[in-house]
């Protein structure tokens, strides 16, 4: 039965996958908080999983119900949650909380104040969620430390790679670190591998508009960096790393504005003969003011009124297609990401094909056929 779900849904139609997916997602929220809510039971009943051979509720989770250990972490948090304040489990089945967000504001969470942190928390993003903890217990700033990691074993691969250098601020007050929970990069007895996955750089928030920023950089970034903290010593006397990644991206953010959107702090009105109207491509002046209208996300909005919102690989985009002499002016160019640029134009143009692909019908995003929907954006094509 289970070999064949993957069958059974490919034959659904696109309105009927969609409404199936909402509802075996609601049956999932609902089945957790119940799982949960047993779990808070039967934490309180300790002589039960011990009945059993194990002796944590950890344990039980893991070896009789065969959870991973972080999916029983987060259960088990939340239970104990759960003890205190029982409403966490409506938001669980409505989804407008997730097991890990609940696992991260349980240390947070009184008597006196859980109502209105859970309010607060309601239908926020993991991001959202570490802000507003960092705005209920914030912690101060880490001072910035520059040290060289161990070097990672000799492979054919990387046998004359130098060690990286990490550039990552410490709490000097921590107690020594346990290795089981060292990060692999720090640990002497757990060495990279090039199969291992790489860690992913932290930006986290310490507290309100404050954020502790760690990443690891290669030998002539760091000697780069020495020279930064040279040439720099009057205006920056302790050579704070902080202080120059600050000037940095600045400096970077301002330049790669001006290369790609044209912004600059005296902008020129397009000129007659000028407006790109020959062209594909917008004009600055087109570009500055999609982008401050748009506020720099995919501006996107699908029939049921949801804005996509996406800031990353936005793309310009006529709302008149260009080959359909759409042309390049700031009220005719808007932001899309990738993927709902890609959409709209093949709602207009159709679907591309590639010799081992059929063509797919274009929907509209509630499933409705192309050309019933109510956008009316429509992305350059040529």
């Amino acid at each position: 039965m289970n070999t064949n779900m993957f069958a059974l849904a490919s034959r659904l139609s696109d309105p009927d996958l969609l409404a199936r997916l909402c509802a075996l997602a609601g049956k999932e929220r609902e089945a957790a908080a119940e799982l949960v809510a047993h779990l808070a039971v039967l934490d309180a009943r300790p002589s039960l999983y011990a009945a059993q051979g194990q002796g944590s509720l950890f344990s039980y989770c893991t070896r009789v119900l065969h959870l991973s250990e972080d999916a029983a972490c987060n259960r088990i948090d939340a239970a104990r949650a759960c003890r205190r304040f029982p409403v966490i489990l409506d938001l669980l089945a409505s989804g407008e909380l997730s097991l890990a967000s609940v696992r991260m504001l349980r240390p947070c969470l009184t008597s006196e104040n859980h109502e209105a942190v859970l309010a607060r928390a309601r239908g926020r993003s993991r991001p959202e969620v570490l802000s507003l903890i960092a705005e209920l217990a914030p912690r101060p700033d880490v001072p910035s430390t520059v040290r060289k990691l161990p070097a990672a074993r000799p492979t054919p691969s990387n046998a004359s790679s130098p060690a990286p250098t990490q550039i990552a601020p410490s709490d000097a007050t921590a107690a020594t670190p346990n290795p089981s929970t060292v990060p692999a990069a720090e640990a002497p007895s757990k060495i990279l591998t090039p199969l291992a996955p790489p860690r992913r750089p932290i930006v986290e928030p310490t507290s309100p508009d404050r954020y502790r920023v760690q990443f690891t950089i290669g030998k002539e970034s760091h000697e780069r960096l020495q020279r930064l903290q040279a040439l720099l010593r009057r205006e920056i006397p302790n050579g704070d790393p902080g202080a120059i990644f600050d000037r940095a991206i600045a400096l970077l953010l301002e330049r790669v504005e001006k290369q790609k959107l044209g912004l600059t702090a005296k902008p020129r009105p397009s000129r007659p003969g000028t407006d790109g109207s020959a062209s594909r491509h917008p004009p600055n002046q087109s570009r500055r003011v999609a982008w401050r209208r748009d506020d720099a996300r995919c501006a996107f909005v699908a029939a049921n009124g949801q804005r996509c919102g996406e800031r990353a690989f936005l793309e310009f985009h006529h709302i008149e297609a260009f080959a359909l002499g759409g042309p390049p002016t700031p009220d005719n160019i808007s932001l899309r990401c990738r993927r709902h640029n890609q959409y709209e134009a093949e709602r207009v143009f159709g679907p591309r094909t590639t010799p081992d692909r059929e063509a797919v019908p274009v929907t509209e995003p509630n499933g409705t056929p192309e050309g019933t929907g109510t956008e009316q954006n429509i992305d350059r094509r040529g």
